[in-house]
């Protein structure tokens, strides 16, 4: 006797809408009057777990609206063609599915059919099809707003969206982290322009945590390749300091050193984010006579917009090296904190005017300036630490800034302010402590 399953396999192909052979007839209707019926057969509907239930004897006659042969779906119109599809891929047999589903919305909608359904094969193979297809931005929104309700039979397709292990992270980190603080070829320049910017944005706090929340074992690897980096501009600024005339002309190392700065400036950005500045400010405070003095020489080497880049680089150092000393972030003694008013504060009073200068002059220059933010955290800065030098040597530093012709900028007018009420009752202040001392004594 032939089973089922033989019969099927003798039968010649059956094609949707053949009325000549068709046993069943599937209607699918909207809400918004859309109603169209499609021919078909009841041996190719069998894959179908909800067909072969709707067409086996053990449907309840209650629920059937015509009769047997006739079976209604309903949905909504933007799923109708989606219907349509999965109807016609039940005629496809299983080893033949197509790899396309022309689309992630498209193969979307298919795959909700197919689950409702009961067709495996053609789950799985919108499955597969999800899993390898390359997504837009706005379809990974279109994935996890519908694929989590599916079920544990769509999973996998989630996988390239799930958080990454803190190990894997932090690895990828650190590599990330050689190539933007390396000097590669020019082939290679996109890349490490790209690993600036993605690790800074792994350590952006906004509406998402920090994709490296915690240390896991890379700010000793970060600190290491900074300090490298540091130690290549030194040796620069000491060619430039030695050799001069060697170096006037040399476009190479010239370059070489146009490209060191930002790349320190931008890791003065991260070694913030990751609350580690203390090493990087102590080395470029204990080397500040050193960098002004090569910072001069070499300036004598670059014209236009190579020597407004030039200083207004060393200037945005500057000014994390000021704001972390001024906000208190790096505790530095007071010998310390003389040293870096004493050496950079000449260099801002001179390179501010400069800056402008050139930008007056050079038409091109326009594209190069600098945030005048930064001019802010200089000047609060210098006003900052220099109220926590001794108040005679604070005096000095007024004094000389008071009888300078470019008092306008740093402006420490609030500094002479402060200095000024200070002076003014420290005798009272220093006499009521002494006589609160007596007391206790």
């Amino acid at each position: 006797m032939e089973t089922s399953s033989s019969k099927d396999l003798t039968r010649p192909p059956s094609q949707i809408g053949d009325l000549s052979t068709s046993d069943v007839v599937v209607r699918i209707r909207t809400a918004e009057g859309r109603d169209d019926r499609f021919y078909c057969h009841s041996y190719i509907l069998s894959k179908s777990k909800y067909f072969a239930e709707r067409l086996s004897e053990n449907w309840p006659t209650c629920q059937i609206l015509d009769s047997r042969n006739c079976i209604e779906l309903h949905c909504e119109e933007p799923d109708f063609n989606h219907h349509v599809n999965a109807l016609r891929l039940l005629y496809v047999p299983e080893n033949s599915l197509p790899d396309n589903y022309f689309g992630v919305r498209n193969a979307l909608g298919i795959l909700r059919v197919a689950i409702n359904l009961g067709c495996h094969p053609m789950v799985q193979a919108c499955v597969d099809y999800l899993e390898a297809l390359p997504w837009e931005e706005a379809e990974e929104e279109e994935i996890l707003r519908i694929i989590p309700s599916l079920g544990s039979q769509v999973e996998r397709i989630l996988a390239r969206l799930r958080p990454v292990d803190p190990v894997a992270v932090a690895r990828i980190f650190i590599s990330a982290v050689h190539i933007a603080t390396s000097s590669p070829p020019p082939s290679m320049h996109d890349l490490k322009v790209s690993a600036q910017e993605q690790l800074e944005y792994m350590l952006t706090e906004d509406d998402d945590d920090p994709l490296l929340a915690s240390d896991n074992g890379v700010k000793p690897e970060v600190l290491k390749c900074v300090m490298t980096l540091l130690s290549r501009f030194y040796s620069k600024l000491e060619f430039y300091t030695e050799d001069l005339e060697d170096w006037v002309g040399n476009a190479e190392e010239q370059h070489y050193l146009l490209c060191l700065l930002p790349d320190l400036a931008w890791a003065c950005q991260i070694l913030g984010k990751l609350e580690m500045m203390k090493e990087f400010v102590l080395s470029w405070v204990d080397s500040s006579y050193k960098i002004v003095k090569g910072v001069e020489r070499a300036s004598s080497a670059y014209y236009g917009q190579d020597l407004l880049a030039l200083k207004l680089k060393v200037i945005e150092i500057v000014a994390k090296v000021l704001e972390a000393i001024g906000d208190g972030n790096v505790i530095l003694p007071t010998e310390k904190r003389l040293q870096v008013v004493k050496s950079w504060l000449p260099f801002v009073r001179k390179t501010k005017p400069l800056l402008h200068s050139v930008c007056s002059k050079d038409e091109d220059s326009s594209s190069i300036k600098i945030d005048d933010e930064v001019w802010q955290i200089v000047e609060s800065s210098f006003v900052s630490i220099v109220l926590t030098l001794p108040s005679g040597t604070q005096g000095e530093i007024l004094a000389e800034w008071l009888s300078c012709q470019q008092v306008q900028y740093p402006d420490l007018t609030e500094a002479f302010e402060v200095w000024c009420n200070r002076s003014k009752v420290a005798k009272r202040r220093l006499s009521s402590l002494e006589g609160k001392a007596d007391i206790r004594s």
